[in-house]
């Protein structure tokens, strides 16, 4: 197998390094592979609206195609929850297809199972590397080392709070507040407004923790601990510093009032309605949240976009850990499946799709069109071209603020199941932070040291 992939990689930069990009944006390899590659993802032409990311894989992988009519493109294009029951039920059967998205909490098993290819020497034999972000390859990254994929997709926080600076401003403050005891004294004025402080939709029960925990448990553990549950080296869900974290999540749900009553029961699309028609100061989610509010604010409410204030959680009394930080990645990455491995001119096509979707061709489309950025880095992206809101949140992302990792995109699913259901418990007042704690690391020990 090693020798077949040296072989690959060797005609893959050959090829690359030969030829000028085509006119199309992707590298105009010469590929000897000429039967079908069969890819499948969930950039579905709906996910695509308003999502730069989506819209910059299907344009790649259309120019990607345009490149190489002699391959047969065959994609299998799924809603992102359906993609992750297929995928599931794929790799169960052994019968993954030739590429597709590998996410960042099935690498650990998929690779021990031999479902996914081993692509270290393939990632650092990429004509792009010295322009990847490195970073992004955690969660694609076994504890010996070994990496199964390229981070693919836009780079986004899961954790942004999104405000109205101008009912802020009512409320005495020229900006969002840097701690949880100013956000409380604000909701008193907001109360007398008759409207929430903060929106939040915890219905699917992971927006919890991809959208509020794992930002606030890296203010109290610091990065080392969940390295160190990564790589299995001796953190435990049942440390001081993580109970902390759930104890006040548990606070500021249950006892403060500063969130809508119903945040167990609506979902994050829900609750940034709420923030949209003013019934809510501000809202806590992802940047796809941010997105689609931009989106409908430029359209209905010219002041109230104008007012679209950003910041980062607020930190807690207890916390002494990157105060100004917020969870950002790459979830996903492309993979092969190793069966393709017996036929290297099969495998050059399917290492070459990968490099051109993670590429440069993605990378600057996506910036020049929607100031994102992906693995390879675009270069200085002219923010000229954008309204102010678009370069404020791009700022906010990728420049003035520090980043951790989303929880979710690493470890086992098991176990974000039983902390995601036993946290919504937790959140009503139902499961104190202890148990929550202890069950979560039941469940670890249950997948990595059982």
């Amino acid at each position: 197998m090693k020798k077949v992939i040296s072989l690959v990689l060797a005609l893959c930069v050959f090829a690359m390094s030969a030829v000028a990009f085509a006119a199309t944006p992707v590298a105009a390899t010469e590929l000897e592979y000429t039967g079908e590659l069969v890819l499948m993802h969930y950039s579905t032409s709906e996910e695509s609206e308003g999502n730069g990311g989506s819209d910059g894989f299907r344009t790649t992988i259309a120019a990607w195609k345009e490149a190489h009519p002699e391959i047969t493109l065959t994609e299998n294009v799924l809603a992102n929850a359906e993609y992750k029951t297929q995928v599931a039920t794929l790799a169960a059967a052994d019968n993954l297809p030739d590429v597709f998205l590998l996410q960042g909490m099935n690498t650990i098993a998929w690779a021990d199972q031999g479902l996914v290819l081993d692509m270290t020497d393939i990632v650092k034999a990429s004509p792009y590397y010295d322009a990847y972000n490195t970073a992004y390859f955690t969660p694609f990254t076994t504890p010996d080392g070994k990496i199964y994929g390229l981070p693919v997709l836009t780079g986004g926080t899961c954790t942004v709070v999104i405000y109205d600076k101008a009912l802020w401003a009512e409320a005495g403050f020229d900006s969002f507040p840097t701690t949880w005891e100013e956000v409380e004294k604000a909701d008193e004025y907001f109360d007398e407004q008759g409207i929430d402080t903060i929106a939040f939709g915890n219905g699917g029960q992971w927006q919890a923790n991809s959208d509020f925990l794992s930002t606030l448990g890296n203010r109290y553990t610091g990065p080392a601990w969940f390295a160190s549950l990564i790589a299995n080296t001796g953190a435990k869900f049942t440390d001081e510093a993580f109970v902390k974290a759930l104890a006040e999540t548990q606070r500021l749900f249950h006892d403060t009032g500063i969130f809508n009553a119903d945040f167990n029961a609506v979902t994050n699309e829900d609750a940034r309605e709420y923030y949209i028609a003013g019934d809510a100061a501000a809202f806590i989610g992802g940047n796809w949240d941010w997105s689609y509010i931009y989106a409908v604010l430029k359209d209905s409410d010219e002041e109230k976009f104008a007012n679209i204030g950003l910041a980062v959680l607020p930190q807690p009394a207890d916390a002494t850990e990157a105060p100004n930080s917020q969870n950002i990645g790459l979830g996903y990455a492309m993979a092969i499946n190793p069966k393709v491995a017996e036929d290297p001119a099969k495998l050059a096509a399917a290492i070459d799709l990968c490099y051109e979707l993670t590429g440069p061709a993605f990378s600057s489309y996506v910036a020049e069109n929607y100031a994102l950025g992906g693995l390879t880095s675009a270069g200085d992206v002219d923010l000229s071209a954008f309204d102010q809101q678009t370069q404020d949140f791009y700022n906010w992302s990728y420049v003035d603020t520090d980043t951790c990792e989303i929880y979710d995109s690493y470890l086992d699913s098991s176990i974000w199941s039983v902390l995601n259901t036993e946290m919504q418990e937790m959140m009503n007042g139902d499961k104190d932070p202890e148990t929550v704690a202890a069950d979560t690391q039941a469940a670890y020990d249950a997948a990595y040291n059982g």
